[in-house]
């Protein structure tokens, strides 16, 4: 990650706003602020984060490879259904990435979340069938598996040594052309949902980096949340915290807020900004649009389960969502414990009495919380436990680990989560028992 800057013409050009409120502050950078933000980045390089010039130019040839496999296969399949051959000289179809990659916040090893963007002629069957396929005999194609029953059906596999997840897009259209615009809803219209979703990675992705004042000091941001959320075992979205994407807005609301800030001052105003939010407030990139595609959206006015949610984080395309429906009161609880946690040690980094080293510091789990094991769906757990009235908080620790080697032998597979309980204090009372054996029970059955 190069690192550089420049202070010319940002006294000269008119301030944009960004986002549904004006800034908190307009403050150009300072000398001090330039040598915390390359006192940031010396701190991260040891996590392995950046990649170098080749290791990036790696993944460009794997994509284009990729891309052409898609075109390829596209107008083969044109053929074998008889399309014309002036149709098929000119269906197009493309791959478009999304994800931590497009948002140039990936990491060195880490996959890339891409779409097979295809036009109508192309059947979700034929790219689970033929595609896959001709991707088996493609040379450099590893571990290749197909999860068609997902909530976003994909296909996973390993290309030159890079990771790709792989989504299907169908459009209504005869051609797919390089220059498909996504940000225009109409290319949603007549789509399964299944499609929409897809697309929607991709949406999402462009329009965060389109609604972020500065790309770099966002990104360089983004990689130190990311590297601290996981450090302190809160990324994770399936366990009730928060994923990429949620983290991505949260960093890029925060850009909105102080658009000139470097990525030190931005680290440490994303903490103070978040440890205050008024949750269940949702966190907004711009006004909702309105549509006339009639796909459903996060409305707590008209769906009553949106109401439900604790810590709405809200994608800044149509159809909206919210990224954070998993997160229960614990695990909010948690969270915002870390945020305030973060401000604390970031603001005593910019006055010089710490290191960033001491930000990236991991959770010490074991400490905090006295320990007990659990197996899988961990989330009907938590929620179970969580309407204890002596249980304030339960907090899962994202990492899992191997179980118990004879298990293994017996089971073939097991695996272990570990879950922080905190009891509340009973006032006049030396000892309260309370009872889990009905939710375990229930949990196990």
């Amino acid at each position: 990650f190069i690192f550089s800057h420049s202070t010319s013409g940002l006294q000269h050009e008119p301030q944009r706003q960004y986002g549904i409120s004006s800034p908190i502050s307009l403050a150009s950078p300072k000398n001090i602020d330039y040598i915390h933000t390359e006192r940031l980045v010396e701190a991260m390089k040891p996590f392995g984060l950046f990649e170098d010039e080749e290791q990036l130019n790696h993944r460009l040839v794997v994509l284009g490879k990729l891309n052409t496999l898609v075109k390829e296969w596209i107008s083969e399949l044109g053929q074998s259904k008889n399309l014309p051959p002036s149709v098929v000289a000119n269906v197009g179809g493309r791959l478009i990435t999304f994800g931590s990659y497009r948002l140039g916040v990936h990491t060195k090893g880490a996959d890339i979340d891409a779409v097979c963007v295809a036009p109508r002629h192309v059947e979700r069957s034929d790219f689970f069938q033929s595609f896959f396929e001709k991707l088996k005999h493609q040379e450099k194609i590893r571990n290749l598996r197909v999860i068609e029953d997902a909530y976003v059906p994909v296909v996973k596999f390993e290309f030159d040594g890079i990771e790709i997840d792989l989504l299907f897009a169908r459009l209504s259209a005869q051609t797919v052309p390089d220059y498909l615009d996504l940000r225009d809803e109409s290319c949603l219209r007549s789509l399964d949902i299944r499609c929409i979703r897809s697309l929607n990675g991709c949406r999402v992705t462009d329009e965060i980096l389109r609604l972020v004042p500065n790309k770099e000091n966002f990104q360089l941001a983004l990689h130190a949340i990311k590297l601290w959320a996981k450090r302190r075992g809160i990324y994770s979205n399936m366990l009730g915290f928060l994923g990429g994407v949620s983290w991505a807005m949260l960093v890029a609301r925060t850009c909105q807020l102080y658009p000139n800030a470097l990525a030190s001052t931005l680290v440490n105003k994303f903490f103070l900004v978040f440890s205050k939010w008024e949750w269940p407030k949702p966190v907004l990139l711009k006004e909702p649009e309105e549509s006339s595609l009639n796909l459903p959206v996060w409305d707590p006015r008209v769906n009553p389960s949106d109401r439900y949610h604790v810590m709405p984080i809200i994608t800044p395309v149509y159809p909206q969502q919210n990224s954070t429906y998993n997160v229960s009161a614990s695990t909010r609880a948690v969270i915002v414990e870390e945020f305030k946690r973060g401000l604390a040690v970031t603001n005593d980094i910019l006055h010089g009495k710490s290191e960033w080293s001491k930000l990236f510091e991991p959770l010490n789990f074991f400490q905090k919380y006295k320990t007990g094991l659990v197996e899988s769906k961990i989330r009907v757990l938590v929620g179970n436990l969580e309407r204890n009235e002596f249980i304030t908080t339960v907090h899962v620790k994202t990492e899992s680990f191997p179980g118990n080697q004879e298990l293994c032998k017996q089971s073939g597979h097991v695996t272990m989560w570990f879950l922080g309980i905190v009891f509340r204090k009973v006032e006049n009372a030396e000892r309260v028992h309370v009872d889990l054996t009905h939710v375990i029970q229930s949990f196990t059955d």
